[in-house]
């Protein structure tokens, strides 16, 4: 389950006073390595091997350490929503299932659209009743607070398949599809995400009053008020309600997130870069509401629409479309079909597999 919720203003607090520290601490090691190499006669090089073995010892030290708070409340978890899916075959209302399908679609945009697509990526602007909305779709999915999310995702594609990444695919599908949630963060993970720039976020005041009382929101959002609708719209019973559009629901959300970490960055074509991880797949674009076109989004990830296949399995552009034309999302970010074109011939498997979408030389 998502850790324990730091206030903005304390986590900045944090990362300066840590910041200034490692900008101590890396003055005093210069200072002592020049006097021993002028006292000894050492390479010149002998400070950035000490730094570099000293980092190689921190990283073969790391062992992983299983959260079990976390590994008890997910197994809680996934045991409700097998309750709610037989309750779907057994007693619940179409309307039920129905209501647990749009609540799905409505928390997994508001992480499609907003914590991926508006704040983590910037790929387009937003007026603050979009923002509002999608911070309130946001919450119904529970995948942690926007700004940790946003800062999680930045580090994500900074240091991608590396010890910093926080669901780094390379420790196998397992581990980049949900065991990163059960174990302790890579201390990597921590010192760079210390690094990445969040002041974008923290100058959004619907992203701070989020962070501030997310918990509050989760439970309001994600949990009560989808077992509410169905009990007292239509009269479902309350243990219908709540398995279902909630915690079957969340589930869904959780593992069609947890496929664009894990089965997208292992299968499938990579039209724009052969040399990377991410791949285009259309089953998790599927479920993911738009997000598998990934090898894309890791070659682009400045577009908006995330893929040049246009409203193809995905979702989320058309929600982002739909509200430019009304006037609440503006300044789209897209990408050229000349640099499309440029980028599959010098560095995408379309010589080997042939072309793949609507721009090829």
């Amino acid at each position: 389950m998502p850790p324990r919720v730091e206030l903005v203003e304390r986590n900045l607090e944090l990362s300066a006073c840590h910041e200034t520290a490692d900008k101590q601490q890396l003055t005093n090691r210069a200072t002592t390595t020049t006097s021993n190499s002028d006292a000894n006669s050492q390479s010149p090089h002998s400070a950035a091997t000490t730094s570099s073995s000293a980092s190689q010892i921190n990283d073969t030290d790391y062992k992983v350490e299983l959260v079990w708070r976390n590994v008890i409340l997910m197994s809680l978890l996934h045991i409700g929503a097998a309750m709610g899916l037989w309750a779907c075959f057994v007693s619940a209302q179409w309307k039920t299932i129905v209501a647990g399908y749009l609540l799905y679609v409505a928390g997994g945009t508001g992480i499609t659209a907003g914590a991926h697509r508006l704040w983590a990526h910037r790929s387009y602007k937003a007026k603050w009743p979009l923002r509002l909305i999608l911070a309130v779709m946001q919450s119904l999915a529970f995948e942690n607070s926007i700004y940790e999310w946003s800062r999680d995702h930045r580090v994500h594609h900074k240091y991608s398949e590396t010890d910093a990444d926080p669901h780094n695919a390379v420790r196998g599908f397992f581990f980049s599809h949900v065991g990163w949630l059960l174990c302790r963060k890579h201390p990597q993970v921590k010192i760079k995400g210390k690094q990445i720039d969040l002041s974008d976020l923290v100058a959004d005041p619907i992203v701070r009053f989020q962070h501030r009382y997310y918990l509050a929101c989760v439970a309001l959002v994600c949990f009560i008020v989808p077992t509410l609708i169905p009990y007292l719209l239509w009269g479902e019973t309350l243990y219908n309600s709540f398995y279902i559009c909630a915690l079957l629901r969340y589930v869904v959300t959780l593992h069609a997130t947890w496929l664009v970490n894990s089965a997208a960055h292992m299968w499938g074509r990579r039209p724009y870069d052969k040399n990377i991880n991410p791949s285009e797949n259309r089953g998790v674009s599927f479920w993911a509401l738009g997000e598998g076109f990934h090898n894309y989004h890791h070659t682009f990830p400045w577009d908006y629409a995330t893929s040049e296949l246009g409203y193809d399995l995905n979702i989320t552009k058309m929600f982002i479309d739909f509200f430019a034309w009304i006037g609440w999302a503006y300044e789209r970010k897209v990408v050229s079909p000349e640099m499309i074109k440029q980028r599959k011939l010098r560095t995408g498997d379309t010589p080997v597999f042939g072309p793949y979408g609507p721009h090829n030389y």
